[in-house]
């Protein structure tokens, strides 16, 4: 069995996404059996126990220091034998505590192409730099910011009279059709990282 916790900060639409596909699909031997948030008022932890799934919430400010914080995390993945950690719009940094312990077991989704426009508005400098296109990129997560190992990436065309607005939906679109399959394809063991390259079975 591969429990999933899902880390998301805000409305959590991918949440959703993922949450929908594991009750009509299934994700193999994979389950999300815990929702994070560092926010108590993100609209992500109603989602999750609507859907009868665990939360847990706290923040680095209810923490004397970043280490205690993430000593915190680290114990509460710990508690629920978290075997894959999957960010969904969540807005900090994992620290290396973390990092190093679930190595290649945590994996995040950008709404850009990376390595092009890294960081939290990727739909909108790409837009604002005027590329004709953009898309998702589903990643492993690294000591770096957007920087790990590519899982999937799909591609998506910008058109002439697309706004800010009509780019962002076709955005989330892909990202709720590709994350759950990268998070399929994990739990069923058919993802191989061999140096920055991923291959899937």
């Amino acid at each position: 069995m591969t429990n999933i916790a899902v880390f998301a900060s805000g409305f959590g639409s991918n949440l959703q996404a993922l949450i929908d596909y594991q009750k009509k699909h299934g994700f193999g031997n994979g389950k999300i059996v815990l929702v994070f948030s560092n926010n108590a008022e993100a609209f992500a932890l109603k989602r999750a126990k609507r859907n009868k799934i665990k939360t847990c919430t706290f923040s680095p400010q209810s923490h004397n220091s970043r280490k205690e914080y993430d000593d915190a995390i680290d114990f509460m993945l710990a508690q629920n034998n978290i075997d894959l950690i999957v960010l969904a719009g969540y807005m900090l940094l994992l620290g290396p505590t973390i990092i190093n312990k679930y190595r290649n077991r945590i994996i995040n989704i950008h709404p850009a192409l990376l390595p092009s426009f890294k960081g939290t508005h990727g739909i909108r400098d790409a837009f604002d730099y005027g590329v004709k296109v953009t898309g998702v990129t589903v990643h492993f997560v690294d000591e770096g910011l957007d920087s790990g190992p590519i899982i999937m990436q799909e591609a998506l065309s910008i058109k002439q009279d697309d706004t800010i607005e009509t780019v962002e939906e076709n955005i989330h679109a892909v990202e709720h059709k590709i994350y759950p399959l990268a998070v399929k394809y994990f739990c069923e063991g058919r993802i191989l990282l061999k140096g920055r390259k991923v291959k899937i079975l």
